[in-house]
């Protein structure tokens, strides 16, 4: 009897921890949503580049915007779903989406090349690692170490792409 009142007590304490997260962190919950409305908008982006890209190199970089919108997308899910988790509400809807964004939206045209389309692709990837690199200070800050390991994976994931990248276009990562 005296193990199932330690147990209940256990389930108590640890439904109350969930609690008292949803009650805190407001700068952890600010920046996952901030992170969905950019990694939303970066995958419609990227989705344009790969519909839109032409010339030379087309046949490699073509299916490879299909991984970077996957690893995009998986991004997407982990950050919503810990912001669900924490008690937030994640942008869902398009006008959200953009009225949050810090990516420009660019209208989609046949006259740039593969090197001016994967500049674009650069660019975003290089505000997505600024803006992992808040959430880790901010999730230091708050002491959120599940939301920062959330984007330490990100980052490292981000830069290796922007390392790549760069390199396609003959430059420095300038990480």
């Amino acid at each position: 009897m005296m193990q199932m009142k330690n147990e209940a007590a256990k389930d108590v304490v640890s439904f109350a921890n969930v609690n008292h997260l949803k009650q805190e962190l407001p700068k952890t919950k600010e920046i996952l949503n901030q992170s969905v409305a950019d990694l939303y908008t970066a995958r419609i982006a990227i989705h344009q580049v790969h519909w839109y890209m032409r010339g030379a190199g087309f046949m490699i970089w073509h299916p490879k915007m299909d991984e970077y919108i996957a690893s995009i997308d998986g991004y997407l899910d982990e950050i919503s779903e810990r912001l669900i988790t924490l008690g937030g509400k994640p942008y869902s809807t398009l006008a959200e989406f953009v009225s949050h964004t810090e990516i420009t939206e660019l209208k989609g045209h046949f006259s740039k090349d593969v090197a001016e389309s994967l500049e674009r692709v650069l660019d975003i990837y290089r505000y997505l690692a600024k803006l992992f690199t808040k959430g880790l200070e901010v999730t230091d800050e708050e002491g959120d170490d599940v939301t920062n390991d959330i984007y330490t994976a990100a980052q490292a994931e981000v830069e290796k792409t922007i390392w790549m990248l760069a390199a396609e276009l003959g430059q420095d990562p300038s990480l």
